[in-house]
């Protein structure tokens, strides 16, 4: 349990401080960042796979069309959520991304009831309507949705939905869905290389070259370590761990890169931290009286 411990914490660390790796390199455009991250991030999975468990189990599922299908499908969805993350960090919106994910354990239990047709109990259903009430809230306050939270949330809600339905571990599911997104990719380099628009390469290797191809372990590194946690760690004691990397973005968006925090957008926080504390509660409250109960 403390290695899962350990690992879960590294991960949300890693996740909550990447505005800053990304604002290194602001001055490539989110569409570059996302093509690299893509390539890099598949040849080191393609690396860690071939000298750890193999291919076997990506292979497996790569044979059954349904489930390729269901793969693909992944991959768009987060390739969408790494571009408009990116986007929103380099363009001044770290405020709005921090929202997302803390909109994000939310929308997972209104997804349950949508998709799953899963029950939620009276503590849950305040905590959604509390998320929904920061989002009017937000929505008042900026005159329109704010949509960089809604993608970040919708689309990683989604992805984590059909990740369920999917026999796969992380490693090898993350391998699948790069090597999906990796033509797309690499079209895209080459085409910049070719227009001569690329900001990859020249007469040496620059600090802006080694930090677009740090993205790949970037990306694979907390993954790997969150697949850890996940499967060391209660479902209660992850949710506690997953609110670490969004209180991170939001204090580097107000007090590192001084993104405003007027009263309305405070409100908006507000009303979603209450809604997360008593979905918090509600699940401890659940742990504890399973522990509990006497066994049959």
């Amino acid at each position: 349990m403390r290695l899962g411990v350990v690992a879960g914490i590294f991960a949300y660390l890693i996740w909550g401080l990447v505005p800053i790796f990304f604002k290194q390199i602001a001055e490539v455009p989110a569409v570059e960042i996302i093509a690299h991250r893509v390539v890099w991030a598949m040849l080191l999975m393609t690396a860690l796979i071939g000298f750890g468990r193999g291919f076997g189990a990506a292979l497996r599922v790569a044979r059954m069309p349904s489930q390729l299908a269901r793969i693909a499908l992944a991959s768009l969805l987060v390739i969408s959520n790494w571009l408009t993350f990116v986007w929103g960090v380099n363009n001044g919106h770290i405020l709005e991304t921090s929202l997302g994910y803390f909109i994000l354990p939310l929308l997972n239990v209104a997804l349950g009831v949508l998709v799953l047709k899963e029950r939620l109990r009276p503590l849950q259903w305040l905590a959604v309507l509390l998320a929904a009430a920061g989002v009017a809230i937000e929505v008042t306050r900026a005159g329109g949705l704010p949509w960089i939270a809604l993608v970040l949330a919708g689309t990683f809600g989604i992805y984590g939905l059909l990740r369920k339905q999917l026999p796969l571990d992380a490693a090898s599911g993350l391998f699948l869905e790069t090597v999906c997104m990796t033509p797309v990719a690499l079209a895209w380099l080459g085409w910049l290389a070719y227009s001569g628009q690329s900001h990859f390469g020249g007469a040496m290797f620059s600090t802006g070259d080694m930090l677009l191809v740090a993205t790949g372990p970037i990306t694979a590194i907390p993954l790997l370590l969150f697949a850890i946690a996940a499967r060391r760690l209660p479902l209660n004691m992850m949710a506690f761990l997953q609110y670490i990397a969004p209180s991170i973005t939001f204090l580097l968006a107000v007090l590192v890169y001084n993104e405003p925090l007027d009263l309305r957008r405070t409100l908006t926080f507000a009303t979603i931290w209450l809604g997360l504390a008593i979905y918090t509660f509600d699940l401890l409250r659940s742990a504890t009286a399973r522990t509990a109960a006497p066994l049959p």
